[in-house]
């Protein structure tokens, strides 16, 4: 049986990967060192179909050292010690560690991740992660901590086309065929940044077809796709096109849309710390101080849910959804820790102020640290104004109260303290 179109498209070497220049190109940190021969662990987190894994094959082929995989979906504790002690009797004193690829690490158990440490640690594996998760969220921080993060973007549209072109003209298959790409607005469309997705796309378009030359067109990849339904991929573009949408429906105060989005998930088996890690963040990011039981409620739907699991998890999980689509919103929290991250790369890193200065030792206190601090319990209305930015930003403001009522209560009380400082 023939390879896949993707498959028999996979890159062998740099010059032929296309994308993540970023990375990879010429003078780039991933490119220098895998030029160099010495890689260090390192972590790829990026969208399905950008080519995590391919560019883990390249590394190994090009170091010439002994490449193992594993399946983060099959793999238990046992193979991984088995993989670990097969490398350690492949090590030679000379050469790169083995590489040990783990796709999908984030599915991979805390036990699991927390065998390899030791052998990562001591190098007696170099490892190469791919994760389409934030490993922030997936990876313990110890594994972490031992690895670079690299993250790869959705192929740009100059990427998908050369793409395109390179297989018409290099695969042995297509080039063999007569193919007019006389529109791609729709191949690019639907293929969402994903490089295996657009090479299945266009391999599904010309097998359809029977003409000769084949004449690929935007009304003919639609039709073609409509006869040939994409299932829900958790993996691919339509996941992040309905978290998207789900959000937005939540932002938008929408509960209708909202569970609508959370039913094709909860239907194309997402996975459910998935959408409720989405929760949270929008009862921060969008809900805010408005109503700020939101995020206690996410909370609560996120621990129920990893509780009980499915398919009674869809309960909490519609409940939480509901109660932020319906909430008031404010994004004052969320504007604010970005102006104020925006301040602080702009100013550096300012003084603290002396009298807001720990003070340990008998020397910090002789500098000055701590001293005049007012305790704020020891004033009436556990109150005193007092400075508490740097010098060269006392008149700055940051947060700024937006129109709800909570917050409405929360401007009133600044102003009551502070006076003119928090009137808008």
């Amino acid at each position: 049986m023939a390879q896949p179109l993707a498959e028999r498209m996979r890159p062998k070497t740099l010059d032929d990967y296309i994308g993540q220049k970023h990375l990879v190109g010429e003078g780039a940190i991933l490119r220098k060192m895998i030029d160099s021969g010495r890689i260090s662990s390192f972590i790829l987190w990026g969208p399905p179909g950008v080519g995590k894994t391919t560019l883990a094959q390249i590394i190994a082929n090009k170091l010439e050292t002994p490449f193992y995989t594993l399946s983060a979906v099959t793999s238990g504790v046992k193979d991984v010690r088995d993989v670990i002690e097969k490398a350690r009797s492949n090590r030679f004193f000379s050469q790169q560690s083995p590489i040990l690829f783990i796709d999908e690490i984030h599915r991979f158990s805390k036990s699991q991740q927390d065998s390899l440490l030791g052998a990562v640690e001591t190098g007696t594996v170099t490892l190469i992660g791919a994760t389409t998760e934030n490993p922030s969220f997936e990876v313990i921080r110890p594994l972490l901590s031992r690895c670079q993060l690299y993250v790869l973007k959705s192929l740009e549209k100059e990427d998908l086309l050369e793409l395109l072109h390179h297989a018409l003209s290099k695969d042995v298959v297509l080039k063999e065929k007569r193919i007019e790409l006389k529109e791609t607005d729709a191949m690019l469309r639907y293929s969402g940044g994903d490089a295996r997705k657009l090479l299945n796309i266009l391999e599904l378009v010309v097998e359809a077809d029977g003409e000769d030359p084949v004449v690929i067109t935007d009304e003919k990849v639609v039709n073609r796709l409509q006869q040939n339904p994409l299932a829900y991929d958790k993996e691919g573009e339509i996941h992040y096109d309905i978290i998207s949408a789900f959000i937005k429906s939540i932002r938008g105060s929408d509960p209708d849309g909202a569970l609508y989005w959370l039913a094709r998930m909860v239907e194309g088996g997402e996975d459910p710390a998935f959408i409720a890690r989405r929760l949270v963040i929008s009862a921060s990011e969008d809900i805010g101080l408005a109503n700020p039981n939101a995020l206690l409620l996410a909370n609560a739907a996120f621990d129920a849910v990893m509780k009980i699991g499915w398919p009674e998890g869809r309960i909490p999980l519609a409940e939480a959804t509901v109660y932020l689509a319906t909430s008031p919103k404010s994004n004052s929290a969320y504007e604010g820790i970005n102006s104020a991250l925006e301040l602080v790369r702009q100013t550096g890193n300012l003084p603290v102020p002396l009298h807001l200065r720990n003070a340990p030792t008998k020397l910090m206190k002789q500098l000055g640290y701590g001293k005049d601090y007012k305790y704020a319990h020891a004033y009436a209305g556990h109150f005193v104004e007092q400075q508490f930015l740097p010098d060269e930003l006392t008149q700055t403001r940051i947060w700024h109260a937006q129109e709800n009522p909570a917050e409405a209560k929360l401007k009133e009380r600044m102003v009551h303290l502070w006076g003119d400082r928090f009137k808008e």
